[in-house]
């Protein structure tokens, strides 16, 4: 599982990036060709709960319907974007990711209501991860132990 916490560190940091740097692509105030992207040194351990947090609850909802999951998983994601930016804004004094005043729909600048659709396409999207990474581990730890 450890090792899956910092798969998921690595590639929520890489989806963020493309994420910000697409996204200035796509602002009209800050349209940008270099595709600068970014992130945040706190999110690695945020995006590293995946491994505990997500994988039960995909075991759990596996047979679900799949929009029925994407609901769970798009609310899910926002409830835990909401807290970590709530705690985070308690601990340093700011929320590194604050929305307030970059967008229409947000909640009290730690979430935004508009990013529900894809918060949930990551979430279906992560369960073929999920099931990828389980059958990798073993190889990983293999090549780590020798």
């Amino acid at each position: 599982m450890l090792i899956r916490f910092f798969i998921y560190g690595a590639l929520g940091w890489c989806i963020e990036i493309a994420w910000t740097g697409f996204g200035a692509l796509l602002d009209p105030k800050k349209r940008s060709w270099r595709l600068v992207g970014y992130t945040y040194l706190w999110m690695f351990p945020l995006y590293g709960l995946i491994a505990f947090i997500f994988e039960p609850l995909h075991d759990a909802i596996r047979p679900w319907f799949f929009l029925w999951r994407a609901a769970v998983y798009g609310l899910g994601f926002m409830a835990m974007e909401y807290l970590t930016g709530w705690t985070l804004r308690k601990l340093t004094g700011v929320c590194p990711w604050d929305y307030t005043g970059r967008a229409r729909w947000h909640i009290n600048g730690l979430v935004r209501l508009d990013y529900f659709p894809a918060w949930a396409l990551l979430g279906l999207s992560l369960e073929y991860v999920h099931d990828f990474l389980v059958r990798l581990t073993p190889g990983i730890l293999a090549a780590l132990n020798r």
